[in-house]
C-alpha cells in the first residue's frame, strides 16, 4: 500500500500548497515501511497579499439624499474599510457599491499546521485502523510525526501525536531518536546515518547485492521479477542479501510451483543457469546488515524445505483423482452467492465459447472448437485440488499442469492434449495490462468467455464498479478482454459478446434478480468504452483527442478502433486535417444551434437555383469522392480514406468563406443545413474530427 499512499500524500500536499498560494518549486518524497515523507522546497514564508473587489448594495439603497444609509455603513464594516472609501460601479443591473479589500497573507506555518492533519487523515487505505481517537484512522498506529519549515517545527497534531523534529532510525541497527536539524536534504542525510535509505537507494543496493550473491554459484543469475523487487524494496530500510539452497530433489516439481512458493510465500528470488533452468538455490533480502553466522540463512532454508514438502505432498495427493473426475465437485464450489456454482459457470462458459469459436471460424481465422470445449470443461476443476487450496495464486496454472501430466482421454492425440493443457494454463491471462495474452487463439477464446461471463453476471445484478470500489476486479477483467481482442486481432464486437454472455444465465434462479436489458446494455456500453479508451490512451499511447475522436465514431469493435486510431494519428498533424477539424466543430455547432431553435435541415441537399456556387461545388466534390472513400472504409484502408478526405479542405474553406448558412430564406437555410449534416456524417464515419484539438486560428 506504500506506493499508492505516498503518491496520494504528495499530490495532496502539492494541491494544498497551490490552493493556499504557497506553491513549491519542487516536491520530493521519502518512504520506507515505517514512514511516509514529503519534502517541498521553495515555499514562501507567507502568502502574498490579495486585493479583491467586494460588491455591495445598490447605490439607490446605500445613499439617501446624498448621505450613506445604514446599508452602506454595514457594507463598509463587512469590507473592513471606511464608508468614504466605498466606490460606485456600473453593472448590467444598475449602479452598485463596491470596495477594494486587501486580504493580508497568512504565514505558511499557520496554514500548514491547520491543514496538514486533514490531508493525512484523508489518505485512502484499503484497510484502516482506529485507535486513541475514533475520528482519526490510518493503516497502522502513528508513533511519531516530523513537520518542519526550514529549521522550525510546525506546531501541528495528528491523533494526539505532536509534531517535532525527532524521527527514528532503523528498528534494529539504530538506537534512540534521530534529530532532524533542518527540513530538506538534512532529513535524508540524518536518516542515512541512522541506517535508513530512500527507495531509489534501497533498490540500487538490492540489485547490486543480488548480483554479488548470485556470483557465488558459477554460471548462475537471479531471475528478474519486478513485482517481487518492488515488494522487498517496500519491506526494508537497510537491505542486504543472503544466498541459500534447497535439496535438488525438489526440482522434479513444476517450476511454477517452486517459484510461487519462493516468491509469493517467502519473498525469495529464484536462481537459474544460462539456459533458464532453475537451480537449487535462492536469494533472500534481509532488513539488516547481513548474516555473518549463517543463522538467518539456515532458518530460511528450513522453512523453505517444509513448504516444498507440503507442495510435493499436495501434488502427489491430487494426482489420485483426474481433472475430469473433479468436474462434479464444482457443484459444491460457489462462484457468487446469486450466480450459482462454478459447475454452472463452466456450462455457461462452454456455451459462450461455442458461439465465439463460430464467429472466429466464419471470419476465416483458424481455431479448434473441440480444444476450447474440452478446456472450458476442465478449466475450473483445479479449484478443488489441494495444491490450489494451499497456493491460490496457482489457479488455472495448476489446471494446465495437471492436464499436461494426466491422461485426459486415451483417444486424444498427444498434440491435442497438450493444446488443451496450454489453453487451461493461459485462461486467466492477462491479469494486468503488462501481462502477456494467451499464447493460442483457443486460450484467447476461453479467457474472453470466462471474463465476459463474470462481468455479465455482475452487471446484470447491478454490481457495477464505482469510484475506487471494484471488489470483483471487473475493470481488470474487462481490460483483459480488450487487450486479448486487440492483440489477437479477433473479429468480436463487445456488445454482442456481453449480450450473449448474459443470455447464458437465461432460465437460472439468478435471472429473477437481474436488472432490465436496457439498463444492462447502457451500463456495459459505458463501461467497455471506458476500458477501450484506457487501452488506446494508456497502453497504446494514443493522444487523448485522437482516442475521443475515434471512439465517437464507434467504440464497439476493438480491432477496428485500433486501426482507425493509427490512421488518425498519422494524419492529425497535417494542416488539411487541422482545418477540417475546425470546420467539423463549426458544422456541429451550427447544427446544434439550429436544433435548439427548432430549425430542421432538409431531407437531402438539392441543387437549388438560389444555391451559391460554393455550396454546389462542395456537394459535387463529395458526390465524386464518397464512393471511393466508402470503398476504402469497407476495405479498412483508413489511411487512404483519410488522405482522400483531406482533399476536401479547399471546397470546405471556400464554402465557409463565402456562404452564410443561417439565412432568412427557409428553403435555402434548410438546404444548407442538409449539406452540413451530409458533410459531418461523411467526415465522422472513421473519426469525429470535431474532437481533435486544433492548433492556431481556425
Amino acid at each position: 500500500m506504500i506506493d499508492a499512499a505516498l503518491q496520494e500524500l504528495r499530490e495532496r500536499v502539492g494541491a494544498l500548497l497551490s490552493r493556499e498560494r504557497l506553491a513549491a518549486n519542487q516536491i520530493a518524497h521519502f518512504d520506507t515501511p515505517r514512514r511516509l515523507a514529503v519534502l517541498a522546497s521553495g515555499i514562501p514564508a507567507t502568502q502574498p497579499d490579495v486585493t479583491e473587489r467586494m460588491n455591495g448594495p445598490s447605490a439607490s439603497v446605500a445613499y439617501k439624499d446624498g448621505q450613506p444609509t445604514p446599508a452602506a455603513h454595514a457594507f463598509a464594516r463587512k469590507a473592513g474599510v471606511d464608508v468614504s472609501q466605498l466606490e460606485k460601479i456600473t453593472t448590467p443591473k444598475g449602479e452598485y457599491l463596491a470596495a477594494s479589500v486587501t486580504r493580508k497573507g497568512r504565514s505558511a506555518a499557520e496554514i500548514l499546521a491547520e491543514n496538514l492533519p486533514k490531508e493525512i487523515s484523508s489518505i485512502y487505505w484499503p484497510k484502516n485502523m482506529y485507535w486513541r481517537k475514533l475520528n482519526e484512522r490510518f493503516v497502522r498506529p502513528v508513533r511519531w510525526l516530523v513537520a518542519m519549515l526550514d529549521g522550525e517545527t510546525i506546531p501541528l497534531e495528528f491523533d494526539g501525536i505532536q509534531a517535532g523534529n525527532a524521527s527514528r532510525g532503523h528498528r534494529i541497527l539504530s538506537h534512540g531518536k534521530v534529530t532532524i536539524p533542518r527540513a530538506g536534504s538534512a532529513y535524508v542525510d540524518a536518516l542515512r546515518v541512522a541506517k535508513v535509505l530512500g527507495r531509489g537507494e534501497r533498490e540500487q543496493n538490492i540489485r547490486k547485492a543480488l548480483d554479488a550473491a548470485a556470483r557465488y554459484i558459477p554460471g548462475a543469475r537471479w531471475r528478474e521479477d519486478k513485482s517481487l523487487l518492488d515488494t522487498v524494496v517496500n519491506l526494508t530500510e537497510f537491505p542486504s542479501v543472503i544466498l541459500g539452497g534447497f535439496d535438488p530433489q525438489f526440482l522434479v516439481l513444476p517450476e511454477e510451483v517452486l517459484v510461487t512458493v519462493m516468491r509469493d510465500h517467502q519473498k525469495y528470488f529464484a536462481l537459474e543457469d544460462s539456459s533458464g533452468q532453475m537451480l537449487p538455490h535462492f536469494l533472500a533480502v534481509l532488513n539488516t546488515e547481513g548474516d555473518p553466522q549463517g543463522l538467518i540463512r539456515h532458518g530460511n532454508e528450513r522453512v523453505l524445505r517444509a513448504r516444498f514438502n507440503d507442495a510435493r505432498f499436495f501434488w502427489e495427493t491430487d494426482q489420485k483423482r483426474s481433472l475430469l473426475e473433479r468436474l462434479d465437485l464444482l457443484k459444491h464450489v460457489t462462484f457468487q452467492k446469486d450466480l450459482g456454482t462454478y459447475y454452472e459457470k463452466t456450462r455457461r462458459v462452454q456455451r459462450l465459447c461455442s458461439w465465439l469459436s463460430e464467429v472466429i471460424k466464419q471470419s476465416g481465422m483458424p481455431v479448434r472448437p473441440g480444444v476450447i470445449h474440452k478446456a472450458a470443461c476442465l478449466a475450473k476443476t483445479d479449484l478443488t485440488t489441494e495444491l490450489v487450496k494451499e497456493f491460490t495464486e496457482l489457479q488455472g496454472i495448476v489446471g494446465g499442469l495437471y492436464a499436461r501430466a494426466q491422461e485426459l482421454d486415451p483417444t486424444l492425440p498427444e498434440a491435442t492434449r497438450l493444446a488443451i493443457a496450454d489453453t487451461i494454463y493461459d485462461h486467466y491471462k492477462p491479469e494486468s495490462t503488462e501481462d502477456d495474452v494467451p499464447r493460442s487463439t483457443e486460450g484467447a477464446v476461453l479467457s474472453i468467455a470466462d471474463k465476459a461471463d463474470t462481468i455479465a453476471g455482475m452487471f446484470a445484478l447491478g454490481l457495477v464498479p464505482s469510484g475506487s470500489k471494484d471488489p470483483f476486479a471487473l475493470r481488470r477483467q474487462a481490460n483483459g478482454i480488450v487487450k486479448v481482442i486487440a492483440e489477437k486481432k479477433l473479429p468480436l464486437r463487445l456488445m454482442a459478446l456481453m449480450r450473449d454472455a448474459r443470455a447464458g444465465y437465461k432460465g437460472s434462479e439468478a435471472e429473477n434478480k437481474f436488472v432490465e436489458d436496457e439498463k444492462f446494455d447502457g451500463a456495459v456500453r459505458v463501461f467497455f468504452r471506458e476500458r477501450l479508451e484506457f487501452y488506446l490512451k494508456d497502453v497504446c499511447g494514443y493522444a487523448y483527442d485522437v482516442v475521443k475522436a475515434v471512439l465517437a465514431a464507434d467504440a464497439d469493435d476493438v480491432v477496428d478502433a485500433l486501426a482507425r486510431a493509427e490512421a488518425v494519428k498519422q494524419v492529425m498533424h497535417m494542416p488539411e486535417f487541422q482545418a477540417i477539424g475546425a470546420a467539423c466543430k463549426r458544422m456541429r455547432n451550427i447544427l446544434r444551434q439550429a436544433a435548439e431553435k427548432g430549425i430542421d435541415p432538409a431531407a437531402k441537399f438539392e441543387y437549388l437555383p438560389e444555391a451559391a456556387a460554393e455550396e454546389k461545388n462542395l456537394m459535387a466534390y463529395m458526390e465524386s469522392t464518397s464512393a471511393r472513400v466508402e470503398e476504402f472504409r469497407n476495405n479498412k484502408e483508413y489511411l487512404e480514406a483519410l488522405l482522400l478526405l483531406s482533399t476536401a479542405r479547399e471546397p470546405v474553406d471556400a464554402f465557409f468563406d463565402k456562404v452564410m448558412v443561417m439565412v432568412e430564406d427557409e428553403k435555402v437555410r434548410a438546404n444548407r443545413l442538409a449539406l452540413l449534416r451530409t458533410l459531418l456524417k461523411e467526415f465522422s464515419t472513421i473519426a469525429d474530427f470535431s474532437e481533435i484539438v486544433t492548433e492556431g486560428k481556425a
